[in-house]
């Protein structure tokens, strides 16, 4: 049986640990600093042993991964950690708050002989899986214009726990903590990106992070995309649209989705696109189960798993280059942040130096397992 340990044991650690139990996973240990929240969370799902330190915890179990559920602050380090013990890692979103983090994590991959894949589950749906595959093999014709839209509510008490709302500990805002998930399956389906022009703001929520913004994206194909994160919306929608030459494809959801989720027009002349959407063979939802399951295929092959630390790159690019180009107010093309760029140093460069400079030693990481 697999063995694996889980780090965190908040509000998310409940949704993996029922997926990987669900999957036949042993899940023989778990490590938080809060010890009430650890003790009912290790009775809950049946975990023999308990940690208030991730370190010992890597230090004596033998174990096949690690799945993170930490702040996002502290995801690298215990990456790093997990990979030095031998172990492969399942991360949750965000993997990591820098291209310089993510590197470094890519070139532990390559000393230890371990893998680590970030938790992206949308890319792991039925209907999702079976829009790549159409698009990769030109069934639709080429892409044309694409729609991203993750219009989202979130109150003050959402952003009243502690690490919440800060560059230094959750990494983002809307664009990195709520619109990631509908952007990379955005940039996944349509492929290599080159361009973004953006704009970040803070309207409304008392938070350092921004809770809007809005972004075009050129990709390589030629296509355009535009992409809008928030907030601050009472209705709340995920949206995504991909207008192909002989069809388009949309999805309406909010968390997740299934296939009854999406819908295909066909352009007139094309009708047998229509028979070529409809050939979904299955209906698993978008859901951290779908991707744990192919976590455990590659595992268990000992091959790079789906969604892998180089894999994702281009999404927290992209992220990195929203956020430069809402700083700088000028369009910024993919590849051009390298090491010595403050936006390779942190997804958010300058916006995250500036609110450190003015904001003190309250923006530390905390040494934190919740």
């Amino acid at each position: 049986m697999t063995r694996a340990a889980i780090l965190g044991t908040g509000g998310i650690a409940r949704a993996h640990a029922e997926a990987l139990k669900n999957l036949g996973v042993e899940l023989v240990a778990a490590a938080d600093i809060d010890p009430d929240r650890l003790g009912a969370f290790c009775v809950e799902h049946g975990i023999a042993r308990s940690y208030g330190d991730a370190g010992e915890l890597l230090e004596n179990e033998e174990l096949d991964f690690v799945n993170i559920c930490t702040p996002p602050s502290t995801h690298a380090g215990f990456i790093l950690q997990a990979l030095s013990a031998g172990a492969w890692v399942l991360c949750e979103k965000p993997l990591c708050g820098s291209l310089a983090d993510l590197d470094r994590i890519v070139a532990a991959e390559r000393e230890t002989g371990g893998h680590c894949a970030s938790v992206f589950q949308w890319r792991f749906g039925s209907a999702g899986q079976h829009l790549k595959r159409l698009a990769g093999a030109g069934a639709l014709g080429k892409s044309l214009v694409g729609l991203c839209q993750t219009t989202w509510y979130r109150d003050a008490d959402y952003y009243a726990v502690p690490w919440r709302g800060r560059w230094a500990t959750e990494l983002g805002g809307v664009t990195m903590g709520q619109g990631i998930h509908a952007i990379d399956l955005f940039l996944w389906i349509l492929g290599d990106w080159t361009e973004v022009t953006a704009q970040v703001a803070t309207l409304d929520r008392e938070i350092e992070v921004e809770d809007v913004s809005a972004a075009l994206v050129r990709f390589q194909s030629g296509a355009v995309g535009a992409i809008l994160n928030s907030v601050l919306s009472p209705h709340q929608e995920t949206y995504l649209r991909f207008d192909f030459q002989r069809a388009s494809v949309e999805v309406r959801s909010l968390y997740s989705y299934a296939n009854q989720d999406w819908q295909c027009t066909p352009a007139a002349g094309f009708e047998a696109v229509r028979d070529a959407w409809e050939e979904i063979p299955a209906d698993p939802p978008a859901s951290h189960e779908a991707q744990f399951r192919a976590f455990l295929e590659s595992l268990e092959r000992g091959e790079a798993p789906p969604a892998s630390a180089s894999e994702v790159r281009p999404t927290l690019e992209f992220i990195s280059s929203l956020y430069k180009s809402g700083a700088k107010g000028a369009p910024v093309p993919r590849g051009s942040i390298t090491p010595g760029d403050p936006f390779y140093r942190h997804v958010a460069g300058t916006l995250a130096e500036a609110a450190a400079a003015t904001s003190g030693p309250g923006l530390s990481p905390p040494k934190s397992l919740e």
